[in-house]
């Protein structure tokens, strides 16, 4: 958390909202409390850095609200963002288990407030709750498995196949609830796309063009609307 300049926020576990959809959400009132005594939280602004790559995890951090980043450094200098977590998401926490360095960095893209659990309470809660425990090795299967299968998509899958992918995956993931809205409420640079797609953001730029002129998307600012997904899932390879 290097730089770091944040105001700290009281925020309870028990009255945590975005605790539904976390890993915590089927925690009991006292291992909750236990959380909630020892976590610190905080407010990022845009921009700041929760930890690096390659840097020694001293315990978990899980996000209240806003976007955050999760990528790895290229040899060229270039990004690779592998995930955009979002409220209810824990970062951190396989390679705490593992005890190795962070496989990677995390920084926020929209302002967040980040509660950040000590390692020796978060393994607490661990020991003496298997039911958690089995949950966070779900978790982390399933993490691997959507690696794998990123990977693979990289490697077998054209740009324009693997972009039509990833709005999918944003609409899925962060489309706007509620009435017809097909809006994608999240605030991506157009190269923090592509270094989702893994491509040169000129490209994704021209992409988009087409896509726009294809009819499939609008665009607004920085936000993307699927106008038409069946078509977008075509261009996706979805069913091949």
């Amino acid at each position: 958390m290097k730089g770091r300049k944040s105001n700290q926020v009281d925020l309870q576990c028990q009255f945590c909202k975005s605790r539904e959809n976390s890993l915590f959400s089927d925690l009991p009132d006292e291992d909750l409390g236990i959380l909630s005594e020892h976590k610190s939280c905080v407010t990022y602004k845009k921009g700041q850095t929760l930890f690096y790559e390659e840097t020694r995890p001293m315990g978990v951090f899980c996000i209240n609200h806003g976007k955050v980043k999760v990528y790895k450094m290229g040899s060229n200098g270039k990004e690779q963002i592998l995930y955009i977590a979002k409220g209810g998401d824990f970062l951190g926490y396989r390679a705490l288990l593992s005890e190795e360095f962070y496989a990677a960095s995390a920084t926020v893209i929209e302002p967040a407030a980040v509660c950040f659990i000590p390692k020796s309470d978060f393994l607490t809660i661990l020991n003496r709750n298997p039911a958690f425990f089995q949950k966070l090795m779900k978790a982390v299967c399933h993490d691997l498995g959507v690696m794998e299968e990123r990977l693979a998509n990289i490697a077998q899958k054209s740009v324009r196949e693997r972009l039509a992918g990833t709005i999918l995956m944003l609409k899925e993931t962060y489309g706007m609830e509620g009435g017809e809205s097909e809006l994608i409420d999240i605030m991506l640079s157009r190269e923090d796309l592509a270094n989702i797609v893994g491509t040169a953001t000129e490209t994704v730029i021209r992409l988009l063009s087409e896509f726009k002129n294809d009819g499939l998307i609008e665009l607004q600012g920085k936000k993307i609307k699927v106008v038409d997904q069946k078509r977008l899932l075509h261009e996706a390879d979805f069913y091949s």
